[in-house]
């Protein structure tokens, strides 16, 4: 993973890596190997997950259907 530091504004580019690294799944990585999972507790968590991802989809495409309304959109206040 490669980020660049611009005007020597290393600030900058450290919120860019971690929000990198978020995106990418490495810190929930990081916290799974820290510690033993049992089998039968990573089997429970993958299959959350699959069920969260699915559920998510489902809703994705209900909303393009028009079959639910979309989440309306945050509008940042005191921004002209």
């Amino acid at each position: 993973m490669q980020v660049l530091v611009r005007d020597n504004n290393v600030d900058q580019a450290l919120r860019v890596l971690k929000k990198k690294m978020q995106r990418e799944g490495l810190f929930r990585e990081m916290k799974a190997r820290s510690a033993f999972e049992k089998p039968s507790e990573k089997r429970v968590r993958e299959k959350a997950e699959a069920v969260r991802r699915a559920r998510k989809l489902a809703r994705k495409k209900a909303q393009r259907e028009g079959l639910i309304p979309a989440p309306k959109k945050k509008t940042a206040i005191g921004r002209p």
